[in-house]
């Protein structure tokens, strides 16, 4: 039975409280379940345990109490966040608009040895692991666990960029849970991809881990260094490699997503419609693990065939792993690829399918685009469609991609897989072309999907006067793009280098 041994410090964090909040703590005695004190000026203190919150005075926080802790904590960098030298515990500010501290929220910080021995095997294998799961879940707790394994029982040079002080605590000094792992500080959360690299080429490391990948400056870096060779064990915002998938931001670290449009020929041999979905390159992480609970893993062993299978319309169920209360680590085997239930699969500007519902009208929800247009075009393609209010009653979202790009988030329904139809403006033949794709009509052929867009970039170019570039073409539909231009008195130029040579239009 492997032993968890849990360390917290809390005592360091109990001190830098004031003195009336520190003896109600005591007196409460959960520390085992406590996850974080918050202190809100002018409001009651509370300790918030999990499914509880518990009030600490009757008499709200003042400046004074909340002075009194940043007085006993570390310096706030950029993020709002401080800590409490060599504890893994993080504060966190809330500041007025005159940058004051009005809110403090204190989360404890454990470092958990023997959390790792459920995904030994695969943290031995020397393979690039990404972490998932939602905020709170252990994905730190078992990075750290990780990155001291790999360092003390396995001798390998292990850094750890640490842009929060999250994974290593607070100070000069790392907290002794990552071991003999060395930990490099981040300046600004924005100088997070440049440490990244900076551990490559400086210090030789074996291994690096990296908490919290979110922006795509961080995930060309990590691709650039699993491209050295170098073992990657990161955590990434999302759930699950379905959330991952359909982030536009981070989806490169599974490999990435691109529209594919193939021969006639392809298609007919594939079976499938001529625009497709491919994943882009090989993934950054070689296994996705899924934190579903504390003690419960869902594991990706081959990121690459999951991703393939899962585009290809087929569902690759993950290997199940389960820590049981004696010890022992259940195992579920992956079964073989399985059709993807309907809806399952995701939508990229408008490309992926879902089945058309029984018996009612399909239930669209216009996210930023235009009610009337999306009307008239039922209404010219003959077709029936409930437009409703909320994502949550809906089938199918529609939205500008300026919209989705902003925060793909937004359109997560719990519960459901809702295909996201994307158009690049808020155009009547934009979203003719939505439409079009929501209802599996037939497919345009390259000449008119390549008109139609030339079209709409006319209408909006006249409308606003924006110069909009188009999607990339060969030779032969750029001329055509051209010369629709040139009807409406526009003027066009081809911009970029082959394959990405595409037109622009301008006034």
């Amino acid at each position: 039975m492997p032993e968890l041994r849990i360390t917290d410090d809390l005592d360091e964090l109990f001190q830098a409280l004031p003195p009336h909040l520190e003896a109600r703590l005591r007196e409460l005695n959960r520390r085992d379940d406590l996850l974080e004190v918050v202190l809100d000026l002018g409001r009651e203190p509370e300790a918030r345990f999990p499914g509880e919150a518990v009030s600490l005075s009757s008499s709200p926080v003042t400046r004074e109490d909340l002075e009194y802790t940043v007085a006993r904590v570390g310096a706030f960098s950029d993020d709002n966040r401080a800590g409490i030298e060599r504890t893994l515990h993080r504060i966190s500010a809330i500041r007025n608009r005159q940058r004051r501290i009005v809110g403090l929220t204190c989360r404890i910080g454990r470092s958990v040895y023997g959390t790792v021995d459920i995904i030994r095997d695969i943290v031995e294998s020397g393979r690039s692991i990404l972490l998932l799961g939602r905020p709170g879940i252990g994905k730190t707790t078992k990075l750290r666990e990780v990155a001291r394994v790999l360092a003390d029982e396995l001798n390998k040079r292990v850094v750890i960029v640490d842009t929060s002080n999250e994974i290593a605590g607070d100070g000069d000094i790392p907290h002794p849970g990552i071991g003999r792992a060395r930990r490099m500080q981040v300046p600004r959360p924005d100088l997070q991809h440049a440490v990244m690299i900076e551990a490559v080429e400086n210090h030789m490391p074996e291994v690096i881990v990296i908490d919290e990948i979110g922006t795509e400056a961080e995930a060309l870096a990590a691709r650039t260094i699993a491209e050295r060779g170098v073992q990657l064990i990161g955590t990434a915002h999302g759930n699950t490699l379905d959330n991952l998938l359909m982030n536009p931001t981070l989806s490169d670290l599974v490999g990435g997503i691109h529209v594919v449009t193939l021969s006639d020929e392809e298609a007919r041999r594939r079976g499938t419609q001529k625009t497709v979905l491919e994943r882009k390159a090989p993934p950054t992480f070689d296994i996705v693990v899924e934190i579903m609970e504390i003690n419960k893993l869902a594991i990706h062993q081959d990121t690459a065939e999951v991703v393939d299978s899962y585009l290809r319309g087929l569902v690759c169920p993950p290997e199940i792993r389960m820590l049981r209360a004696d010890g022992e680590v259940e195992t579920i085997a992956a079964e073989q690829p399985s059709p993807a239930e309907p809806g399952r699969l995701p939508s990229f500007e408008g490309a992926g399918r879902r089945e058309l519902p029984v018996g009612r009208p399909l239930r669209v929800f216009p996210y930023g685009v235009g009610r009337n247009k999306i009307e008239r075009a039922l209404h010219d393609l003959g077709l029936q469609a409930d437009i409703v209010k909320h994502a949550r009653e809906a089938d199918v979202i529609l939205t500008l991609k300026a919209h989705y790009r902003r925060d793909p988030t937004r359109f997560d329904v719990p519960g459901h897989h809702l295909p996201v139809h994307i158009v690049r403006s808020n155009t009547y033949h934009q979203i003719l072309g939505a439409i079009r794709e929501m209802f599996h009509l037939s497919s345009l052929t390259a000449e008119e999907r390549a008109l139609q867009e030339a079209q709409a970039a006319i209408e909006h170019v006249l409308e606003t006067s924006e110069p909009i570039e188009l999607t990339p073409q060969g030779p032969y539909l750029r001329r055509l793009q051209h010369q629709l231009a040139s009807q409406f008195e526009l003027h066009s130029d081809s911009v970029g280098a082959e394959p990405r040579r595409r037109v622009r239009i301008t006034k």
